[in-house]
């Protein structure tokens, strides 16, 4: 699993355009337009991203991607906005609490597929606070971020708790997932 080399200027660069985004769909009901051509070889390059937003450490949005499909920044400033107001578990953020919410982005590697015949094999393949995890059941997909681990550090549990955000019993058998492990680079204001 390899990491975009990121330097601080290019978080910093992230953190603004996402707070940038927010603030831009919030007062102008529009999406903020980047050159993305502009900004350093490592922003520019295909790579997937979540977004996090949170007032007083508790959860206010979360938005992102599990695939590469664009150049990072355009990525990060579409899912700062898309997490502010359009995360279907929150109400969209006002413009009173922007001026609280804190951003955190997670720059995720390559996923990487996952081999086992049994729930035991998968869980023996996962580092809590290391990896992040997918699952996919048919038309079913969720993901955990490595983060989830400070709130759900037993491995039995981060994996039931990630088949109920999928759709799915956690008594479904591991025969019937697929899985891929990522890693992620996390920064925040």
């Amino acid at each position: 699993m390899s990491f975009i080399e990121l330097s601080e200027d290019d978080r910093q660069i992230l953190l603004t355009l996402a707070r940038e985004s927010i603030r831009v769909r919030l007062l102008f009901d529009r999406d903020l337009q980047i050159d993305e051509t502009v900004f350093s070889h490592a922003l520019q390059q295909p790579a997937c991203s979540f977004v996090t937003l949170k007032i007083k450490q508790t959860l206010r949005g979360c938005i992102g991607s599990t695939e590469a499909s664009r150049p990072l920044v355009v990525d990060v400033v579409h899912h700062a906005a898309s997490a502010a107001l359009d995360d279907p578990r929150f109400p969209p953020l006002s413009l009173q609490e922007e001026a609280l919410v804190s951003i955190e982005i997670s720059v995720l590697t390559e996923a990487t597929p996952l081999l086992f015949s049994s729930e035991d094999e998968l869980l023996a393949q996962l580092e809590p606070g290391v990896d992040g995890l997918t699952i996919e059941s048919g038309a079913l997909l969720a993901t955990f971020l490595p983060s989830v681990w400070t709130t759900l550090p037993d491995k039995q549990q981060f994996l039931d708790h990630l088949k109920r955000k999928a759709g799915l019993e956690p008594e479904l058998p591991a025969g019937k997932l697929k899985a891929w492990r990522y890693q992620t680079v996390c920064f925040r204001e």
